[in-house]
This record gives structure tokens, sequence and C-alpha cells, in this order.
């Protein structure tokens, strides 16, 4: 993912590893991608060791340089097979971690079972409040109007986080009707 992330910026204009960093924290890479920001770095040295990403120049500020980098031909290419692979990998939308803990749910008591899963929904309605905020900020960062498609993955978190917070809902009904939990 962060190879992907990283020449899909550099597509659109050359810069350092610092502002691709921060690029994909007012993206909030970190919360729809699950890339961690700090492994652009890497993804960059791996991307420069492939000859898909060079050095186009180097920037002094003081006693510091900044490095610069630009995608190159055969970095495009492999932005469109990392692109397409991306669109070909089958999903796993399944809350694993969840599944697990409602599958021995019957192992807590039914007080800590329903504290346990109101936070969860805390949790959600906090995903949710954030990935406003998010949308908001990426309007707000655009200078032109956000492509159908960013459009299209922000309404699916949005749905996503709806259908998880049903799914919790009716986790909750169970445990507090369900006499013999």
């Amino acid at each position: 993912m962060a190879k992907l992330l990283v020449l899909a910026l550099l597509s659109i204009k050359p810069m350092s590893g610092y502002d691709i960093k921060e690029m994909l924290k007012v993206m909030d890479a970190e919360r729809w991608s699950g890339l961690l920001i700090g492994s652009i770095y890497n993804a960059l040295n791996k991307l420069e060791g492939g000859g898909y990403v060079e050095v186009s120049q180097i920037e002094h500020t003081g006693h510091r340089q900044k490095a610069i980098y630009s995608i190159t031909n055969s970095g495009r290419d492999y932005e469109k097979k990392l692109i397409r692979e991306a669109l070909e990998k089958p999903l796993n939308p399944y809350p694993t971690q969840l599944y697990s803990g409602l599958s021995f749910v019957d192992k807590l008591d039914r007080e800590e079972a329903l504290a346990a899963l109101k936070t969860q929904q805390q949790n959600l309605e906090a995903e949710h409040e954030a990935v406003s905020f998010g949308l908001k900020a990426k309007q707000e960062a655009q200078i032109e109007n956000l492509s159908p498609f960013t459009l299209l993955v922000f309404e699916h978190m949005f749905e996503t986080i709806k259908l998880q917070q049903h799914y919790i809902d009716k986790a909750i009904t169970l445990l507090q009707e369900n006499e013999t939990f």
C-alpha cells in the first residue's frame, strides 16, 4: 500500500519524503488505507532502488538538505500495476476480532459484555466523527471538487460504520433480552 500511495502522490508532483508524509496525514491515509505513515521512507528507498523514483533535486535550507523525488517512466508503469492489483484483491470485510469476541461472549458476565459493546458503540461514533472530519478537511484542501471515486470511498466508509453500529445494537439487544446468557 505504501508504494502505491507514494507513487500516486509523486505522479501529481515531485515531493520530498516529508512532503509525502504530510500529504498522507492530511488525507488521513492511516485511517482508510491502514498505512503506517512512517513506512513511506522505507517505500521510497525500495522504489528508488527499483528505479521507480529518483532524486530529481536536492533543496538546501540552512544546514539541512532535502531530497525531492520524482516518479520515473517505469514508476508510472509500476503504479498502474499496483492500482490494478489493489482493485483485483479480494476484500476481507469482516470484523474478525469482533466476531471472535461475540463467539465467546458467554464467558463474560452480562454487565461486562454490555459495557464492552457500549464502548464499541462509542468507538464507532468516534470513527464516524473522524471520517466526517477527514471528508471536510479533504474538501477544504482541494481546489477542485473531489473526484466521484473519492466520494464513493467516503460513502462506503460511512455505510460500513453504520452497518457495524447496527450490528452492535443487535448484539446489545440480544444480550439484554436473552435470559439464558
